[in-house]
Formats: structure tokens, C-alpha cells, sequence
């Protein structure tokens, strides 16, 4: 035998030279016994004529003959464990006998995919013995051929991350571009350390600085890099997947740090390229489903579907059309702007991320993105508001230096009342972008927003703050109090004082407490409807008052 350089075990035989499938039955603690050469014996042959040096591995053919059979599994593994073989590969299920006489030795047995065709894997483990890096780029074009065509069988992404944890015996984690996890097949013996590990792959700062802009890493000589992971001894081989020459998620296999290897780097390197056509592929369709649903809105907001026809088509996006629903439209505004795609998929990630039942579609040619929100029963403008602050907080999380406008619809009961609250969400947007607020403006507070803004006299709006919340906003200066805040969220909740106290965080009693301190300081009963109008009037002018 040639001699070589490193020390080949039976391990590297099973990742860089038995067939793709091939499966551990016994001994898998023993894999790290060393391989010296390897023999094929035929199961009609005895095993006595056979001489064999100590660290061979024993391939079984077939049996082509029954008739003719003169070893059994259960000899071969005891001859195997007398004359110090490394390990047993059989071409045939093994006896349950044979299994537990293997695992009594510490008798590493391995069964092969069927249809192995015995010679050719002789010849493979052969080349790996005397040529490690040529078997090493043999393998990556077979590991490379069985990801895509799991991809080209339509078998997804799910069984691609299965198939690099069964050639690696490591985790194996997909995320997308926002580091979201989309996929993940988690080995038994990290599994107590897997939340840290979730919670350190999803932040950005944690990305090896080679792949953290996207647009740069299709330059990357080295395309997979190994990081350290904070659990002591555990490591990762992070690559990034890249489409049309852009990252657009990252793959990782996770071990011990001392047992990543060329192998979890050859697929590291070939399932990111895989992934990256399931990725494409999933693009591609989710692209065309939303250039259909688009033009069935755009047909629905003009008024030419009918509710028939709505609730089919629904039926075929897998939402309910038969639902309540309320249009939020929003865009963005100031100087700094983003495509409506980006405002488009940051609205997706809140939605999908919050599991809200709505659609969502990008109008380019009005610049805007519209989403139909079905909505809550109970409460729908509060929970649609909810969604809307959501979205609001989300980009200026993502953008801090951009702004959004956002201007929510009345409820639409019916597809024919669509349109209604589109147009209802544009007119409210409309005045958001007049105002430049971020704030979402609601339809039905239009009316009293517009009034104020008709008013020309800012001196008088001015005053009538001044003459009706002045006290309250002197205490709060003055006492690092938050009564205006109190009579905000006590409006917000529509004088519901459970609900106030819950919006707030504080004991019913602490509220309580508070509003007496109102009534005492402002000199006022808010038990009279007039009193309640001029403070809810005089906050709202405050609120336009500060954003104009």
C-alpha cells in the first residue's frame, strides 16, 4: 500500500468513500479506528483461506446464491473482531443477531444503499487511502449531484437539510436574509444547548464580518468559514447562499469544534448552492403567485369581481374572504426613501412573524403597499391599529432614518366594501403625509384632524391647549408625572378604566389615584360629557399642534 500521510478511519471511509446513504448499524462509537486496506469477500467463500492485516475493512458482497452460502453475517463479525479488523460493511440487512454480537464487540458494521455495486466501493475506499484529495473532489461532485437533484425532484428544502445532516452527522441550520430560521435539523447531543445557540445565529453582529453585506459575498474566494460558537466547544461552517449574485440566507453546520472536517465543508459549500436553487426556485413561484393575486385585487378595488368570484379566488390564496377586512395603506415619505419591494417585505416579515391572517401587495405604479387585514371581531380598529404601530416601529427599527405613512380604512363587511375602505385608507394617508407623521391616522378621526387643520389661527389652538391642559402639563413637568399620558390611554380606551390601567401597567388603583389628581389639579369633573370633549379635543390639537 502506499503510504500516506494521514491517518484514515472508518469514519472518513463512511463520509468520503462509501456510497451517499450508507448507513451506521453497530459500533458507532468505534468509528475513529484506523483503516489500513480493505477486502471483499463473498458470503459463498469461507473466511479461512483469507489473510488478512490488523485494520482492514471487510466488505461483504452480496449473496448471489443461496444455496451456495457458507458465511453468515454473524461469522464474518466474529472473524472480523478476531483478527482486529476495523470494520464490517455488508451489501445485506444484517441479523438482529449479528447486530448485537457487533455492538458486544465494539465491531463497527455498516450497511450499503442497495444496488452498491461492491467493486466500485472497494475502488473508492482504495483511492482514499492513497489519494485523499483527489477522493476529497471526487466526493464534493457526488455530494453536489445528490443535493440538486433533490432540488430538480421538487423534494424541497426540508429533505435537502435532511440529507446534509445525514452526510455530515452534524446540525444543520437555513436562515434567510434577516437571519430568520427557516430550517433546522438538530442533532440529540446539542439539543441542550440549542436555544443559546438560535439565539447567537440570529443576530446580525454575530455574522463573520466577510458575509455580512450581501452584495459582496458572491466575491468571496473562501466561500465557507469556520466561527466558534459561545457553547464551550462547539463551532460552526457558516456560507452564505447566494442568487443572482446576492446573499439571500446563510447556511450552517454545527459540531464540535475538533470534528468539523473537509467533508462538512464540501457540503457546506454544495448544499449553500443547492439551498440557493431552492431558494430561486421558491422565489420564482412566489413571484407569480403574487403578480396573480395582485391582479385579482386590482380587479377587486375597481369594483369587477364579485363576492362569488372573491371567495374562489380566496379559496386559492388560502384566505377567507367571507371575513371582515379593513385596508391599511402605507408609503413612504421624507427625503430618505426605499423601493415600495422593501416596504413590501419588511410588511410580510410583521405579518407573517405576528401569524395575522391578511393580504399584502405592492402597487408600484401608486407607490404604496396595501395590506387587507381580517380583522378581530371584538375589536377591530384597535387590533388593526396594533398592526399598524407594529409595522411602524418595525421600520424605524430596520430604517432609522426613513419614515412611513400609514392610513387605515373604515371596516368592510363584505367584498363589495373593499374599495370603500381603500379609498377611506388613501384619504387618511394622504393627510399622515401632510401632517409628516408616522403616526397611523385612522378614517373615522379624519373628521376632527380636518377641522382643526381648516382652523388658521394657530395662536387661539394655541391658547385653547394652554387654557385647558396647562396645569396637567406644568405637574407632569414639574413632578415627573404622567397624568397627560393617563388621560391619553384613558381616551385611547375609551373611558374603559380596566383597560386603561392595562395599556398603562399599573394597579387599578394607582389609576384611579391618578385621575383624582386630574380632577383636583385641573380644576375639572370628567364625569361630564363636556368637560371629557374639550380634553380629547384639546390632546388631539396638542398632538397636531407638535407634528406641524
Amino acid at each position: 500500500m502506499t503510504e500516506t500521510t494521514e491517518r484514515i478511519t472508518v469514519e472518513d471511509v463512511r463520509k468520503l468513500a462509501l456510497p451517499l446513504g450508507t448507513r451506521v448499524i453497530a459500533g458507532d462509537g468505534q468509528l475513529n479506528q484506523p483503516v489500513a486496506w480493505t477486502t471483499v469477500i463473498y458470503p459463498e467463500d469461507g473466511t479461512a483461506s483469507k489473510s488478512l492485516q490488523r485494520g482492514e475493512m471487510i466488505l461483504v458482497a452480496p449473496n448471489t446464491n443461496k444455496e451456495q452460502r457458507t458465511t453468515t453475517d454473524l461469522d464474518v463479525v466474529r472473524w472480523a473482531s478476531d483478527i482486529h479488523a476495523s470494520a464490517v460493511v455488508l451489501s445485506e440487512a444484517p441479523s438482529p443477531t449479528a447486530i448485537a454480537e457487533a455492538n458486544a464487540y465494539g465491531m463497527p458494521v455498516l450497511t450499503l444503499p442497495s444496488g452498491s455495486r461492491i467493486r466500485l466501493v472497494e475502488k473508492a475506499i482504495v483511492s482514499l487511502l492513497v489519494d485523499r484529495k483527489g477522493q476529497i473532489e471526487r466526493r464534493g461532485t457526488q455530494i453536489y449531484r445528490q443535493l440538486t437533484q433533490i432540488s430538480s425532484r421538487n423534494e424541497g428544502m426540508a429533505e435537502l437539510i435532511s440529507a446534509m445532516a445525514r452526510l455530515t452527522n452534524k446540525s444543520v441550520v437555513v436562515q434567510d436574509k434577516r437571519l430568520r430560521v427557516l430550517y433546522s435539523s438538530v442533532q440529540p447531543q446539542f439539543v441542550g444547548y440549542w436555544d443559546e445557540i438560535e439565539q447567537f445565529l440570529k443576530k446580525t453582529d454575530n455574522l463573520p464580518v466577510e458575509i455580512q453585506d450581501r452584495h459582496r459575498v458572491s466575491e468571496m474566494d473562501n466561500p465557507v468559514l469556520m466561527q466558534s460558537l459561545p457553547s464551550p466547544g462547539l463551532a460552526r461552517l457558516v456560507s452564505p447562499i447566494v442568487t443572482k449574485d446576492i446573499g439571500r440566507g446563510f447556511l450552517s453546520i454545527i459540531g464540535w469544534d475538533n470534528n468539523l472536517d473537509d467533508i462538512d465543508t464540501l457540503v457546506a459549500e454544495h448544499g449553500a448552492a443547492a439551498c440557493a436553487l431552492e431558494m430561486a426556485k421558491a422565489k420564482a413561484i412566489s413571484d407569480t403567485e403574487k403578480r396573480l393575486r395582485g391582479t385579482f385585487l386590482d380587479r377587486l378595488l375597481i369594483g369587477d369581481v364579485s363576492q362569488q368570484e372573491a371567495i374562489r379566488q380566496g379559496e386559492r390564496f388560502e384566505h377567507d374572504m367571507t371575513q371582515t377586512h379593513l385596508a391599511i395603506v402605507l408609503a413612504w415619505q421624507g427625503e430618505k426613501t426605499y423601493s415600495t419591494r422593501r416596504l413590501e417585505t419588511l410588511v410580510n416579515g410583521v405579518v407573517t412573524s405576528q401569524r395575522i391572517n391578511a393580504l399584502v401587495w405592492q402597487r408600484e405604479r401608486e407607490e404604496e403597499v396595501l395590506v387587507f387585514l381580517a380583522t378581530e371581531s371584538k375589536n377591530p380598529i384597535d387590533s388593526s391599529l396594533k398592526l399598524a404601530h407594529s409595522i411602524t416601529t418595525e421600520v424605524q427599527r430596520q430604517y432609522p432614518h426613513a419614515r412611513v405613512a400609514l392610513g387605515l380604512g373604515q371596516e368592510a363587511r363584505d367584498v363589495a366594501g373593499w374599495r370603500t375602505s381603500y379609498r377611506d385608507a388613501v384619504q387618511a394617508l394622504d393627510l399622515a403625509r401632510r401632517l409628516q407623521t408616522d403616526t397611523p391616522l385612522y378614517i373615522g378621526d379624519l373628521g376632527v384632524y380636518q377641522l382643526i387643520l381648516s382652523l388658521s389661527d394657530r395662536e387661539k389652538l394655541v391658547a385653547f391647549c394652554d387654557k385647558t391642559l396647562g396645569t396637567l402639563l406644568e405637574y407632569d413637568l414639574r413632578q415627573h408625572a404622567d397624568l397627560i399620558k393617563t388621560l391619553e390611554a384613558f381616551f385611547a380606551c375609551h373611558g374603559n378604566l380596566s383597560e386603561t390601567a392595562e395599556m398603562l401597567i399599573v394597579h387599578r388603583n394607582t389609576l384611579l389615584y391618578r385621575m383624582t389628581r386630574i380632577n383636583d389639579i385641573a380644576s375639572i369633573d370628567l364625569k361630564r360629557p363636556e368637560t371629557r370633549l374639550a380634553l380629547h379635543l384639546a390632546l388631539t390639537v396638542r398632538r397636531l399642534l407638535m407634528l406641524s
